[in-house]
């Protein structure tokens, strides 16, 4: 079917129609859990990657042919802006998975358009930014007062992903530090970061990632907010070259870990630590589509929203996310990791 897409009668999930632009490695991933919460799916890609093509969806010709859709998520690569605004002034909710700075940072000027057309949008729903907010309110509920949050991830989910996370690592970086935005160059910062298995240990560094972005919005008492991604001796070398080496088509195993600090009840100052592994499209996929169910089955206020922040019921849809396999794994300082 191409062409027009109408929507489903309020509060029937079972007859929802969601919209999906991109169809790639995550996107595809998004439509099969999508379809087994028996959503219907219409997708925009001109040319999807052979490992999404199974998923049971209809097509349409050109994306705004989504606008008429319950809920439209955006998984194309960057930018999503353009096309956030347009489907906002149709009246239809969003949920993006873009994790470029500059993107995020541009949505979230979207607040008065979003409000004006009574509509939510949601951004940065991957893994990072995405899971990392959902791991860090689950963090922030065992501390009494959360004055820190550190995200380290490492891993790609495909192409466009390895592409974004090379040119971030050359970027300018972003953090929050003493109540005060800094801008400390990519590559610098290195910190040894211990992942959850099977990824193990790398070296991680500052570079142009949108979590600190969008933490801090969730969380604005937090005094320093900051995120690394894991690199190697040659990634940082030519982090502002072309990649010299093409991404795998596929995307690789990833992981994203959250270190929450601050204070409990009797005021001692507490660490604890949280993170999952996985294949990294599958990770993004999860927390997008969870998020995008819960929009469409609760509702979420008009306005601008990321994940983490009391508004989108956080706990929430970290069970949610994980009721699409992901393992999350909590430092308790035994050999025994927590698993939900």
């Amino acid at each position: 079917m191409t062409g027009v897409v109408t929507r489903a009668e309020p509060g029937s999930l079972a007859g929802s129609i969601i919209g999906l632009v991109g169809h790639g490695v995550t996107g595809g991933r998004v439509a099969v859990h999508l379809a087994s919460r028996q959503a219907r799916i219409a997708v925009h890609d001109p040319a999807p990657s052979i490992s999404a093509r199974g998923a049971a969806t209809v097509r349409v010709d050109a994306a705004l042919d989504l606008a008429s859709c319950d809920l439209v998520v955006l998984c194309q690569p960057a930018p999503h802006l353009e096309l956030a605004e347009r489907f906002l002034a149709a009246g239809t909710p969003v949920v993006s998975l873009s994790d470029d700075l500059d993107d995020l940072t541009a949505m979230l000027e979207l607040q008065p358009a979003a409000v004006a057309a009574g509509v939510g949008l949601v951004v940065g729903a991957g893994m990072s930014p995405g899971l990392s907010g959902l791991l860090a309110a689950f963090l922030a509920e065992q501390l009494h007062v959360v004055d820190e949050l550190h995200v380290a991830i490492h891993g790609t989910a495909g192409p466009a992903c390895a592409r974004q996370h090379h040119e971030a690592l050359g970027d300018t970086a972003l953090g929050w530090h003493d109540d005060a935005w800094i801008e400390p160059p990519g590559g610098s910062g290195r910190d040894l970061v211990w992942f959850p298995e099977p990824i193990g240990a790398h070296d991680c560094y500052r570079a142009a990632l949108g979590d600190p972005l969008l933490l801090h919005r969730a969380f604005p008492r937090a005094t320093r907010i900051s995120a690394r991604v894991s690199a190697t001796r040659r990634d940082r070398l030519t982090a502002r070259l072309p990649m010299l080496t093409p991404p795998h088509a596929s995307g690789d195993l990833g992981s994203v870990r959250v270190e929450a600090r601050g204070a409990a009840a009797d005021g001692e100052r507490v660490t604890v630590i949280a993170g999952a592994s996985g294949p990294t499209a599958h990770l993004a996929a999860a927390a997008c589509a969870a998020t995008a169910l819960q929009v469409l089955a609760s509702g979420v206020a008009p306005g601008v929203h990321v994940l983490g922040e009391h508004a989108l019921a956080g706990l929430d849809l970290l069970h949610h996310t994980t009721g699409f396999g992901v393992r999350v794994q909590e430092f308790t300082g035994v050999a025994r990791p927590t698993s939900w």
